[in-house]
């Protein structure tokens, strides 16, 4: 099994900055993509943004310019640098990742417990 560990999350106030990072941990072999996603209330899980083995990024229409995903391939960590926050980007924001075990022959996809994120004033 993966575990992704998410932290950085918290309460800002409309216009701040937060930095979210998720610690892939276990028996890994090797990690394509790795990405964010988000839940608001009452909505469905959305993607936000993911980062290819290579580096290649796609992002949210609504997060474009204003967050930044990047990774560590050594230490197996994602992050995303958030600016400009808003209240709209309220969620728990969850870590995802496909990851190949040693011993197995396929990537398989994983989640993290989520962290919260709150923008209020």
């Amino acid at each position: 099994q993966v575990q992704l560990v998410e932290s950085g999350g918290g309460l800002v106030q409309p216009g701040g900055s937060l930095r979210l990072s998720c610690a892939a941990s276990g028996r890994i072999f090797s990690i394509n993509a790795m990405g964010w996603y988000r839940q608001a209330p009452g909505k469905q899980r959305e993607l936000v943004a993911f980062i290819t083995s290579g580096g290649s990024t796609n992002y949210a229409d609504s997060v474009k310019g204003r967050f930044t995903i990047s990774r560590d391939n050594a230490k197996n960590m994602v992050y995303l640098q958030m600016n400009s926050l808003k209240p709209e980007d309220t969620a728990v924001y969850y870590c995802n990742t496909d990851a190949r075990l040693y011993g197995s022959s396929w990537h398989s996809n994983y989640w993290g417990q989520g962290t919260q994120v709150t923008v209020s004033s």
